[in-house]
């Protein structure tokens, strides 16, 4: 039993010191494969808390220093969009928009074995832009003599990101480890609405907002590639 306790403690430092040779890398350049993200809010949108898929759309570099590694990452999304605005039964804009976010950061493992937990912080910058056309669907203002156009419509936002998160990753071998984080976006941001009425007069509207925006992201999948041994 003493001899069979022994050779399982020695096959568990072995595994264990196996494991840290994956982390014992000056770089890692990494490939976000999967996201479900909550994206910034447009106009009035309703039902905001919806959540967005993203297939292989950003990326990520670190300098590994032991359990501690700085990271630089970014990220871009172009697709459609429909929404209804204001209330459901209001308006209906449909669109195309686009996302791109850049940031700098930490993270620190809990440890150094195989499955390594970790959390972080980031700090970055933010741009969403919309682009698409607003129509009324009010059923009462359609069934009236009432005719209200439709309108162009361009939202811009900039601004800073606060971003938390936590994370595990698996050193599957040496030099590649996949990793599922989960994060949330603190946005601050300066917005600017333009909304032109499709109209004899091309009524022009112009709004300005500050804001404060809380955006879930509950997980991101990626692979990390390991380069440069410190061995």
């Amino acid at each position: 039993m003493k001899n069979y306790l022994l050779t399982l403690f020695a096959v568990c430092c072995i595994g264990t010191s196996y494991a840290q040779t994956g982390s014992d890398f000056n770089y890692s350049i990494g490939l976000r494969a999967f996201s479900i993200m909550q994206m910034p809010k447009i106009l009035n949108e309703v039902e905001n808390d919806k959540f967005t898929k993203l297939y292989v759309h950003g990326g990520m570099f670190k300098f590994n220093d032991n359990q501690i590694s700085y990271r630089l990452s970014g990220s871009y999304y172009r697709g459609d969009k429909t929404f209804n605005n204001n209330c459901v039964n209001c308006q209906v804009s449909e669109g195309k928009v686009e996302d791109y976010v850049f940031k700098v950061g930490f993270e620190k493992n809990f440890n150094y074995s195989r499955i390594q937990p970790y959390f972080g912080f980031d700090l970055g910058f933010r741009s969403n832009k919309y682009s698409g056309m607003l129509s009324n669907t009010n059923p009462a203002a359609m069934a009236s003599s009432l005719y209200i156009p439709p309108s162009t419509v361009q939202s811009m936002k900039d601004g800073l990101i606060l971003a938390p998160l936590v994370g595990v990753k698996i050193n599957v071998i040496d030099q590649l480890s996949i990793f599922a984080e989960s994060n949330l976006d603190v946005y601050y941001s300066y917005e600017r609405q333009d909304i032109v009425a499709q109209d004899a007069n091309n009524t022009q509207s112009v709004n300005r907002f500050r804001k404060w925006e809380y955006l879930v992201n509950p997980v991101s999948v990626g692979i990390f590639f390991h380069i440069s041994s410190k061995n």
